[in-house]
């Protein structure tokens, strides 16, 4: 079974960008290895090297993610703020997490300090995207220095379950190798994951099927956008 070609090639790129997109898709949104992908590339008669698909991933991610964050509703007004350790070549930092009262990620960024500048960097990152939330959910760390902001261990559970897929993502891959991989691939993982992970026990099954059709047809229109 091979995947159907129908838009123009990608300059300079062997294969279509429908296999592309589906690549990328795969890679993001399953916890799979390079090295899965290019199997299911092959049973369905595209031969790939892993290192190509890594470079696909690496390259266009960041399109899907910034498409992604281009056609999103107005994010929330009500915010869950987190951080949590990950290690990057024998070092500690520290992986700062924003979500909305939907659950869907705002943005992540990746830093070697968990103090009050820190902190204040996320946030001014925060506010210059989507302006000033209405209330902050934290964890009771000190450093979130704003008015709006409330302290409060267990109503910041929507952030602390959005680091599964990452420490998931982190043990297959090996752990992150450096901080500007971390950060490219999580702000590519974290909002592919957005749209392709619709809550269902919030909607019925008609409504959920629905989404999921919607969702793919985003993602083709996606991959006409891609260039090279």
């Amino acid at each position: 079974m091979e995947i159907p070609t129908s838009m123009p090639r990608l300059k300079g790129f062997r294969h279509p960008r429908e296999v592309i997109a589906y690549a990328v898709w795969a890679y993001h949104r399953f916890a799979l290895s390079t090295a899965d992908v290019e199997y299911l590339l092959a049973e369905r008669g595209v031969m790939v090297s892993r290192e190509t698909i890594r470079g696909w991933v690496n390259r266009f991610g960041a399109h899907f993610a910034a498409c992604i964050r281009r056609d999103r509703p107005w994010p929330n007004d009500k915010w869950h703020l987190d951080e949590v350790v990950i290690p990057i070549n024998g070092m500690t930092h520290w992986l700062w997490r924003a979500v909305d009262a939907n659950g869907d990620t705002l943005d992540i960024l990746v830093q070697t300090r968990r103090n009050a500048k820190a902190a204040k960097r996320f946030m001014a990152k925060l506010i210059a995207q989507f302006g000033k939330p209405r209330v902050v959910i934290t964890d009771k760390l000190r450093s979130y220095i704003t008015p709006t902001a409330h302290h409060h261990k267990g109503l910041n559970n929507k952030t602390e379950g959005s680091h599964t897929p990452t420490r998931r993502r982190e043990k297959i891959m090996g752990r992150f190798k450096s901080p500007r991989q971390a950060q490219r691939f999580l702000t590519a993982h974290d909002q592919i994951n957005n749209i392709f992970r619709p809550r269902r026990y919030s909607i019925t099954v008609i409504s959920y099927l629905h989404a999921r059709v919607d969702v793919f047809c985003l993602w083709t229109d996606y991959a006409a956008e891609m260039v090279a």
